[in-house]
């Protein structure tokens, strides 16, 4: 099961890639956990450190060798679940390309959909325990009176609205391009966790 995972920030991404990857025993491969694992084990040329550093972005070729290399370990010989790539229709087709010559193929790519209305209220209301480090939400899941809650910097309301964007942006062509392919499943990110993996669950069956 070789798959696409993609979805605005305050998707639930994260936790519905956790399930998919335990259920079918495939690794789920986040090309900024690569860089960065890659820049601690010195593996890239300091002048692109230095551009990782200042927010600028890696070259699709270092990000694809990347790919390449993870795709090559054992575990992820039966699949595995990309997170966070591709993001262009550049990357999608580079990305294609590989798999092609690896003789492998996409099973799917699947796109959590929610509003952006609720996506921002997901994040900007969410909280911190400074002391014990649990996540509270004060809409959803209020915290005990004696918490020490902190507002994140990332969860306030002018950094969440710009990385909603950016993601729309980056991914307004990748989106269109999966689809045009017959490759891409929207799912309704909209529910208890329960039932938004049963919608994704049942998106990855139709790709088997």
């Amino acid at each position: 099961m070789r798959l696409i995972f993609v979805g605005p920030p305050g998707a639930g991404k994260g936790t519905q890639a956790k399930v998919i990857c335990d259920k079918y025993g495939i690794p789920q491969v986040s090309t900024g956990d690569m860089l960065r694992a890659a820049k601690k084990e010195g593996r890239l040329p300091a002048e692109l450190i230095q551009k990782m550093d200042a927010g600028g972005l890696v070259p699709d070729e270092v990000v694809i060798d990347l790919i390449r290399r993870r795709i090559e370990e054992p575990d992820a010989v039966s699949g595995f679940l990309l997170d966070g790539f591709p993001r262009t229709v550049p990357q999608a087709e580079a990305l294609g390309e590989l798999l092609a010559s690896k003789g492998q193929r996409l099973n799917g790519v699947i796109a959590l959909t929610v509003d952006k209305n609720l996506l921002m209220e997901r994040a900007v209301l969410r909280r911190t325990d400074k002391r014990t480090g649990q996540i509270y939400h004060l809409k959803y899941k209020p915290p005990p009176p004696d918490a020490d809650l902190e507002h994140r910097a990332d969860d306030h309301e002018d950094k969440v609205r710009n990385r909603i964007d950016v993601y729309e942006r980056m991914t307004a062509d990748l989106l269109p391009f999966y689809e045009k392919a017959g490759m891409l499943e929207r799912v309704d990110g909209v529910g208890e966790v329960a039932e938004v993996t049963q919608r994704v669950l049942a998106a990855i069956e139709k790709r088997k």
